[in-house]
């Protein structure tokens, strides 16, 4: 009766004591990042996704939903991130505050649930709930967070911690039922992103350790041992699927737009970067200073001493790792948790410009915080047995990670105060020059805004974005020569821009040269079928020709387009009446 009584009374406190740190866990990221609800939307990626994206703004419908399904839209196949986003339309609108209060949302769900995986698999609950509370609170996370362009990272690791959960539960009650929720969870992680195509592989090293399935040590001879690897593998098989399907869409959305050749991104420069970059995380994991939303690629800048350095740091952890695998196999799977996962937005296969992503370390640098949590316990048990020591440190670095974060979150209030910062701690970073431009343009400061444009293309001449920026800035001045050279020089070097040629209609619409002008509207679409202000501008000029039936049907298709186009739906009713006056 006694023992009974003794087993509900720790039953009820261990519950209790669960209670308590997820109701930490919560506060402490709420107090940290409730902030981000009063933010901007930013000008980077936000309008690819939510404010200049129709489809998006369409909420959910028939037709949006069956676009989520069928684009590549954003150079990646992630229709779970984009019916994320139409709801949101449908619950906030063009609010900012619910879009990144969902990012939030989903945020602190991971945190919870990755408190829970590890308390199941160690029964370690405090070192399970100091886990949790780093990748909550730890600065590398702010930008996956506060970035609501960003959030394929929050949904894909929200489904890739219902697949780690749901594996749990099948190694307890192996069946075809509990297997199933891990291949579905999958899918559905890979549809938010790919960054989940390495999951069986950290599923596999999970068997290693803390489940213990795997009969296995690194550092004893195969003769030795009585190892279960290939079964294991094999129970990893039909996962496989999901993952090469997920692939093979990424490689198809990306090559035409995001991927770069190896003539721009020579391979060796790729692997140097790539090999410098996994220090880089360990070091900001470490100390989080000088974070940006866009770290500049410094091709054949890069040291090959870094990269050396890079190499000889990686293969001694890895080499550690392997001889202590018997004693600490927290720090084999620790280590290749975070080297395996992050491998998929290394750099080896180049899509974008950036050498490096805060937002990449978002489920990676959990294999980080394992090594530091269960590896700073081993090692303060070797100096105390005193439990206090441990705790206070412990508070001590959740503080300063709470302090620095809440900071890092505040630089995300508006692009100015982003794009300043991203030019303070980085140098030569163009694109923040760019789009701090875009910002001040935005605001009335031309002449800032031409700045920054021209400090963009000094760094990088070839720079579309810019070059494009400081055309339209020409086109407002009224300098239309100055706007053509730009807009023209932009499609010497991408032929295919059709947003270019629309701008050099504009130009030539402007100067009455209506022929020319339709030219360029028209090789604009040609380029891109769905571009709906080419025709528009298309359905302007054939009024003022008085060809009014067929401006009519330009206004028509532009506004089909994009069903939201009110420029396109006013000058339709202006044509109408002019249509009916004539009838008259």
């Amino acid at each position: 009766m006694k023992n009974n009584s003794k087993t509900k009374h720790n039953f009820l406190r261990n519950r209790r004591q669960e209670i308590i740190i997820c109701l930490v866990l919560i506060t402490a990221t709420l107090a940290v990042y409730w902030q981000i609800t009063n933010h901007e939307f930013i000008n980077y990626d936000d309008g690819l996704y939510v404010t200049e994206n129709f489809h998006v703004q369409a909420g959910l419908t028939f037709e949006s939903i069956k676009w989520a399904f069928t684009t590549f839209h954003a150079s990646n196949w992630h229709p779970l991130t984009w019916l994320s986003h139409m709801l949101d339309i449908e619950l906030y609108g063009l609010n900012p505050m619910g879009h990144h209060w969902t990012n939030l949302q989903f945020h602190i769900a991971n945190t919870l649930l990755l408190f829970f995986i590890f308390f199941k698999m160690t029964g370690a609950l405090w070192r399970s709930a100091f886990v949790a509370a780093l990748f909550a609170l730890h600065p590398l996370h702010v930008e996956s967070v506060a970035w609501v362009a960003e959030r394929k990272d929050v949904l894909s690791a929200f489904f890739g911690m219902l697949t780690i959960s749901a594996y749990i539960i099948y190694v307890k009650k192996r069946s075809l039922l509990t297997y199933s929720f891990v291949f579905i969870f999958l899918s559905l992680g890979l549809m938010a992103k790919p960054m989940l195509v390495t999951l069986p592989f950290v599923l596999l090293l999970l068997d290693f350790w803390p489940l213990n399935r795997l009969n296995f040590a690194l550092n004893q001879p195969s003769a030795s041992q009585n190892s279960n690897l290939i079964p294991l593998i094999l129970e990893k098989t039909p996962l496989i699927v999901p993952v090469v399907i997920s692939s093979v869409l990424t490689i198809i959305a990306q090559q035409s737009v995001a991927l770069k050749t190896l003539e721009s991104f020579p391979l060796q420069t790729r692997i140097a970067n790539a090999l410098i970059s996994c220090i880089s995380y360990i070091g900001k994991s470490i100390w989080p200073s000088r974070l940006s939303i866009f770290y500049p690629y410094q091709g054949d800048f890069i040291s090959l001493w870094y990269a050396s350095g890079a190499v000889l740091m990686i293969a001694s952890s890895l080499f550690i790792a392997v001889i202590t695998s018997k004693k600490y196999p927290y720090i084999t799977v620790g280590l290749l948790w975070f080297l395996v996962t992050l491998l998929p937005v290394i750099g080896i296969i180049q899509a974008g410009d950036q050498a490096m992503a805060d937002r990449y370390t978002y489920i990676p640098l959990t294999g980080i915080f394992i090594i530091f949590t269960w590896g700073g316990s081993d090692l303060l048990k070797k100096w105390t047995n005193k439990k206090i020591v441990p705790a206070i440190l412990a508070i001590s670095v959740l503080l300063v990670l709470t302090a620095q974060s809440f900071l890092q979150a505040t630089l995300w209030k508006n692009n100015i105060t982003l794009f300043e910062n991203a030019i303070k701690v980085t140098e030569n970073n163009w694109l923040a020059h760019n789009n701090l431009g875009i910002a001040l343009f935005g605001e009335g400061k031309f002449d800032k805004a031409i700045y920054h444009y021209k400090k963009a293309l000094n760094i990088k001449p070839d720079s579309v974005g810019a070059i494009k920026n400081l055309g339209a800035a020409m086109f407002d001045k009224g300098n239309l020569k100055d706007a053509f050279q730009y807009f023209n020089k932009a499609i010497v070097i991408n032929p295919e821009d059709f947003d270019a040629y629309y701008r050099i209609g504009r130009i030539m619409e402007r100067q009455g040269k209506f022929n020319e002008a339709m030219r360029n509207f028209a090789e604009a679409i040609q380029i891109n079928p769905d571009y709906a202000p080419a025709y528009n501008e298309m359905g302007i000029i054939l009024a003022q020709k008085g060809k009014l039936q067929k401006s009519n049907d330009f206004f028509l298709k532009a506004i089909q387009i994009e069903p939201d186009f009110k420029e396109a739906r006013d000058n339709l009713l202006i044509l109408k009446r002019l249509m009916q006056q004539d009838e008259k």
